[in-house]
């Protein structure tokens, strides 16, 4: 017997004559109602805050990595353009550097745009299990 097999146990009518009545099973349904919306509400609630702290630990992260890629980056970059500034003006090696990288980090924050779409934050578990619990209220009133 799972968890929830036992919390509905108790809602659950005795074999008795007036609750086999339609009187007796819309008072059963209208107990059980305001409870299954209750847990609903509370596993939309769970599944939202666990997204939410996902979403705090990627953007730390995120961020940590990026301060110390960018210091590489930067002198990475310097190099370059000090390399070619071997074989050309340096004004031109940067110049040629800098639109390179800018190209690449544009290319970057496209993609990286696609993470932030709102079809990743949706409570999948939570409208599954609402369309279920729909479903089998409308299976019980019928």
């Amino acid at each position: 017997m799972n968890r929830d097999d036992a919390d509905l146990q108790g809602a659950r009518p005795t074999a008795n004559h007036d609750d086999a009545s339609v009187t007796g099973l819309l008072r059963q349904l209208s107990r059980e109602v305001p409870a299954l919306f209750t847990k609903e509400l509370a596993l939309a609630k769970a599944e939202f805050q666990s997204s939410l702290n996902t979403l705090k630990a990627g953007i730390g992260a995120v961020a940590g990595g990026a301060i110390v890629l960018l210091a590489g980056l930067i002198i990475l970059l310097m190099s370059a353009v000090y390399g070619l500034s071997m074989f050309m003006a340096p004004w031109l090696a940067a110049l040629i550097v800098g639109v390179v990288v800018m190209i690449i980090g544009f290319v970057m924050v496209q993609s990286g745009k696609k993470q932030f779409e709102p079809s990743h934050f949706k409570p999948d578990r939570t409208l599954d299990a609402l369309n279920k619990d729909q479903e089998a209220l409308r299976r019980k009133a019928s």
